[in-house]
């Protein structure tokens, strides 16, 4: 049997992906976490799935759960907030997969960052403005950086930042930004995206702490830094411009 790593999306259960939803509703099995799920994407599950919240197990304990249901002749649904592509821990249980030889496959989802920008009603990449977006995270307790993956280093490419798992370090992280963007650089953040309780604040690396700390932001936030979110006269894209020669350029290119 297969295990299937299923990026649940941003939170709203209809915001999981038409494959996401057909693979979750043929498994005999499905673990999840539980602090990140509501209870109407599971019911996608089949009636008699098995279900196991993983927010108590340690990482050898939810292989040891993927393995037993593989051995017992179920499909496995392994839900993953957002994208499993980013900040998952799937690399890991894949690797204990592979060392006990479970077939598994992953079915992408849609990443906060994604869901939070449409709540901005916000394109990141604006012409002339921002035509790159880094998503990285801070540094506090959790699994160290790699040497250079720095918010100074980012942040010196002037590039639009998306920042995961941060929001209770975003003092130290507009203040260190500042210094490369500018106080008056705007900056949003959204909280639980598509989910009950969704917060949106704006402001600047100025003053953008002190609003997330006065609506109580605590968990499940992206915070968004750069020219881009408020960008305004900047040129069309010349990828619908009349000037373009669309039979030599297709629109894809």
């Amino acid at each position: 049997m297969t295990v299937y790593f299923i990026g649940a999306g941003p939170g709203a259960a209809d915001l999981i992906t038409v494959r996401g939803r057909d693979t979750l509703a043929r498994c005999g099995v499905c673990l999840y976490p539980g602090s990140m799920t509501p209870t109407d994407l599971l019911a996608y599950c089949p009636p008699d799935a098995e279900r196991v919240d993983t927010a108590g197990l340690s990482l050898d304990e939810i292989a040891g759960k993927l393995v037993d249901a593989h051995h017992a002749g179920h499909d496995v649904a392994r839900l993953c907030s957002g994208d499993p592509s980013l900040y998952s821990a799937v690399a890991e249980q894949m690797r204990r997969l592979d060392l006990a030889g479970v077939p598994y496959d992953v079915v992408p989802g849609v990443p906060a960052f994604a869901a939070s920008a449409a709540v901005l009603r916000r394109e990141l990449t604006v012409p002339e403005i921002g035509q790159s977006l880094v998503i990285t995270r801070a540094q506090a307790r959790s699994t160290a950086m790699p040497d250079g993956e720095t918010l100074a280093n980012f942040a010196r490419s002037g590039a639009t930042l998306a920042l995961h798992l941060a929001i209770n370090h975003v003092e130290r992280v507009a203040a260190e930004l500042a210094g490369f963007y500018g106080e008056d650089c705007p900056a949003a953040i959204v909280a639980l995206a598509s989910q009950p309780g969704e917060t949106v604040v704006r402001g600047t690396l100025a003053d953008i702490a002190g609003q997330a700390h006065e609506a109580g932001l605590t968990r499940a936030a992206t915070i968004f830094v750069g020219r881009a979110l408020a960008a305004e006269g900047f040129p069309d894209s010349f990828l619908y411009s009349s000037t373009r020669d669309r039979a030599s350029q297709p629109e894809s290119l």
